[in-house]
C-alpha cells in the first residue's frame, strides 16, 4: 500500500481530533469543521472505521432534510497504563481511550531506592489492576509515566534528577516497552499535572501555570493551551532556582538556597522536626513523640490545629514561593496559576499568603485578571495527564500511518510494532 501523504495523514488526525473532542459527532458535522467534501468525509471516516477508531452510533434527530448517523470513538477499544511517581509514593491507574481513569491505587514507595525495585513495583501494580479491569496486556495501546525529576523528553531518560540516586540515564521507556509490548511515554510528574488540567473539560485553558507544592516544588507550563517542555524537557523546574544566601541550608540536589531546600514539604518537615525537638511546639513534639519523625503533612495538620510555630513556617513557605512566583508571572504573564500537592491543601491561610505575595511583588498589568486557585483534578490529575501524553502521540501525525494500512479491526498489531520514540 502507498504510503500516506503528511497532508492526507494530518487530515485524519484532525477528523479523528474532532471526534474524540466530541466537537463533532456526524459527518456533515465534520465537513463543516474542516471544509472537505462528502466523498472526502466518507473515504476517510469509512477508513477510521474499518481501522476500529471510530464506530457508528445512533441516527442523529432530523433538523430537516437527512438524518445522519454518528459518530463514537471507540474509548473502550484499548487500555492506556499510566503511573506518577513522586518522591515517597506512586499512583498507578488503567485508563480508557479518552483519559477516563477507571481504576487507580496509591502506593507508598521511596523513589531513592532506584529504578529496578521501584519500576518493579509500579510494573506489579499495573498489572493487578489490568485485571481489575478485565484486560490483558493485549489490551494496552500505550504507558504513560511522570517521575520527579528532569526528563529528557525526546529520549524518556531522567536527566541527574536531583532526588532519583541511580535513575540518571536509565532507560525506562525501553523497559516498560519491553514489558507491555507497546509504545511508552515518560515526562516530567508536574508537567502530566499540567496536561490534566488543561484537557478535561471545562478547567483551565490558556496560559497556565501549574504548581506541585509537595515533597518538592516545581511548575508546569502551558502556552495557548498546549504543554511547554522547553528545548530538552526542562522547563518549570522552580523547586532549584536559588532565593537564599544561606549557605547552611542544603538542597537535595547538594546546591545550596534553593527554593524546594527553603519551603517544599521535606524543608516544613526539617524545621518541624527542629521545633519539636526544642520543645517549642508541643503539637509537632507530641507527633514527635507519638511516630518518631515529623512530616510536612504533621505541620500543617498542626497549623490546622493552632500551633502558632507552625503557622509561622506556612506563612514564611508561601511567602517565599510567592515571591518566586511573582518572578514567573512578571516574565510569562499567565492567565491562571493552580496550585496542587499535598502542601497546598495545608488550608486558607497558605494560600492567602502565596496570593497576597504574588499580587504585591508583581505589575499591576500582569494581575488584573490572574487567577490563582487550587488545582481541581485531586490526585487522579497525573494519570490524566499521563494518559493525555500517550494518546496525543498515539494520535499524532508522526504516528497516524500505523493505524491506516490496518488489516485488523483495531489497528493494534501495527501499533505494537511502533517504538514510540517520539
Amino acid at each position: 500500500m502507498e504510503e500516506p501523504s503528511t497532508e492526507l495523514l494530518e487530515s485524519y488526525a484532525r477528523l479523528l481530533d474532532l471526534v474524540r473532542t466530541g466537537e463533532a459527532d456526524t459527518r456533515p458535522a465534520l465537513s463543516h469543521r474542516t471544509g472537505l467534501g462528502r466523498t472526502a468525509i466518507t473515504q476517510r471516516t469509512t477508513t477510521l472505521l474499518d481501522a476500529g477508531l471510530l464506530e457508528e452510533g445512533e441516527l442523529n434527530p432530523s433538523t430537516g432534510g437527512r438524518q445522519a448517523r454518528t459518530l463514537r470513538f471507540r474509548k473502550d477499544a484499548g487500555r492506556i497504563l499510566t503511573a506518577e511517581l513522586g518522591a515517597t509514593g506512586f499512583i498507578a491507574g488503567v485508563t480508557d481511550l479518552t483519559g477516563t481513569v477507571l481504576t487507580m491505587r496509591h502506593c507508598d514507595c521511596d523513589i531513592a531506592l532506584g529504578p529496578e525495585p521501584v519500576l518493579s513495583e509500579v510494573e506489579s501494580t499495573l498489572d493487578d489492576l489490568l485485571a481489575e479491569v478485565g484486560a490483558t496486556p493485549a489490551d494496552v495501546w500505550g504507558v504513560g509515566l511522570g517521575l520527579p525529576g528532569p526528563v529528557e523528553f525526546a529520549t524518556a531518560r531522567p536527566s541527574e534528577p536531583p532526588i532519583m540516586p541511580g535513575w540518571n540515564n536509565y532507560p525506562v521507556r525501553d523497559r516498560l516497552s519491553a514489558r507491555y509490548n507497546t509504545p511508552v511515554w515518560v515526562d516530567n510528574e508536574v508537567n502530566l499535572l499540567c496536561l490534566g488540567e488543561l484537557r478535561t473539560p471545562g478547567l483551565a485553558k490558556g496560559d497556565l501555570l501549574y504548581i506541585k507544592i509537595g515533597t518538592g516544588i516545581g511548575a508546569g507550563i502551558s502556552n495557548a493551551g498546549r504543554l511547554h517542555r522547553g528545548a530538552q524537557g526542562c522547563a518549570g523546574d522552580i523547586g532549584h532556582a536559588a532565593v537564599s544566601d544561606d549557605s547552611t541550608v542544603v538542597c537535595r540536589c547538594g546546591k545550596t538556597g534553593c527554593l524546594e531546600a527553603v519551603a517544599g514539604g521535606a524543608a516544613l518537615a526539617r524545621d518541624g522536626e527542629e521545633l519539636a525537638r526544642s520543645g517549642r511546639s508541643p503539637a509537632l513534639a507530641a507527633a514527635l513523640a507519638e511516630k518518631g519523625t515529623i512530616t510536612g503533612a504533621d505541620v500543617t495538620a498542626a497549623a490546622r490545629a493552632g500551633d502558632h510555630h507552625s503557622v509561622q513556617l506556612l506563612v514564611e513557605a508561601g511567602r517565599r514561593i510567592g515571591a518566586m512566583l511573582a518572578t514567573m508571572v512578571n516574565f510569562y504573564n499567565p492567565s491562571i496559576i493552580l496550585l496542587g500537592g499535598k502542601v497546598s491543601g495545608a488550608g486558607d491561610l497558605f494560600l492567602a499568603t502565596i496570593r497576597e505575595t504574588i499580587y504585591r511583588r508583581s505589575l499591576p498589568l500582569s494581575t488584573r485578571e490572574l487567577r490563582i486557585e487550587r488545582a481541581r483534578l485531586g490526585e487522579e490529575g497525573g494519570l490524566v495527564g499521563a494518559a493525555y501524553m500517550v494518546l496525543d502521540e498515539l494520535f499524532s501525525v508522526r504516528h497516524f500511518g500505523q493505524w491506516l494500512p490496518a488489516g485488523s479491526p483495531t489497528g493494534m498489531p501495527h501499533m505494537h510494532t511502533a517504538n514510540g520514540h517520539g
